[in-house]
């Protein structure tokens, strides 16, 4: 299926690495430009080269969105060579061991600035050229704690609910001006740092010693129809179709992209 991406310009924040790094390469795959976000230099231009190589078109843009001299670089950055299309607000920051009793306020509002703020700073920055040629593409990174929190992480969880809020929120406040407006809600990614994990999970639970014999006992971990974790390149494929022309009917939404998960 051609998604119809050629010409356009996407900015996949936090694509240095793991889901935005996917992401960004499955949109560069179907004909976007793409403009590779991170703090890391080094990082950022390995990922835009391989880009490349692999024949593709590839930018970047370095900066710190907790901040708003960092996201104005960024947007400096990214429209450098042509207005944004296609907004991906990725980046986000998590901490798996916290509990509400040793999670202080000013850790909430670190991570709120974070994973909320970071997107607000460039939508408020891109946005305006995107009402202006009358399309365009926001969408949000979230994850299923958004709906489905746990007693761990709560303000991880919260940042998730106020994310997928935030895409509705600007759905309504773009209505009938050809830009959309969604977020996708994740399960467990398999990155590699979630691989490095879950296998010394596994291996404390006596699950096994490889990645092969523990990957099974996983689904016990976060229950879902599929019975498995999902590759960064299955939820990559889901932002690519919400980013196309093919998706324009899809407006303040949160896709759940979870397997069919389900509580035990």
């Amino acid at each position: 299926m051609d998604l119809q991406l050629v010409g356009k310009r996407a900015l996949v924040t936090g694509s240095s690495s793991g889901l935005g790094e996917a992401i960004a390469r499955r949109l560069a795959a179907e004909g976007a430009t793409i403009v590779v976000h991170g703090r890391d230099r080094a990082r950022a231009t390995a990922v835009a080269k391989s880009i490349r190589e692999d024949g593709g078109v590839a930018d970047i843009a370095i900066g710190d969105l907790a901040t708003d001299s960092g996201a104005a670089h960024v947007q400096d950055a990214a429209a450098q060579d042509g207005p944004v299309d296609i907004l991906v607000n990725n980046v986000g920051v998590y901490e798996p061991t916290a509990r509400w009793g040793d999670t202080p306020p000013d850790s909430w509002a670190e991570i709120y600035n974070i994973n909320v703020i970071s997107g607000v700073r460039m939508i408020q920055r891109l946005l305006p050229d995107m009402r202006a040629r009358g399309w365009g593409r926001v969408i949000q990174i979230s994850s299923v704690t958004g709906h489905r929190p746990a007693a761990s992480q709560p303000h991880y969880a919260s940042t998730n609910a106020a994310r997928n809020n935030l895409a509705v929120s600007l759905a309504r406040e773009l209505k009938h001006s050809g830009v959309t407006s969604n977020a996708v809600a994740a399960e467990g990614i398999l990155t590699p740092a979630t691989l490095d994990l879950l296998v010394g999970v596994g291996r404390a639970q006596g699950w096994g010693e490889t990645w092969a014999e523990i990957e099974p006992k996983t689904a016990a971990l976060a229950p879902n129809d599929a019975g498995r974790i999902a590759g960064p390149e299955e939820y990559a494929n889901v932002v690519a179709f919400l980013a196309s022309p093919a998706a324009g009917y899809i407006n303040g939404t949160t896709l759940h992209v979870d397997g069919g998960a389900y509580d035990v």
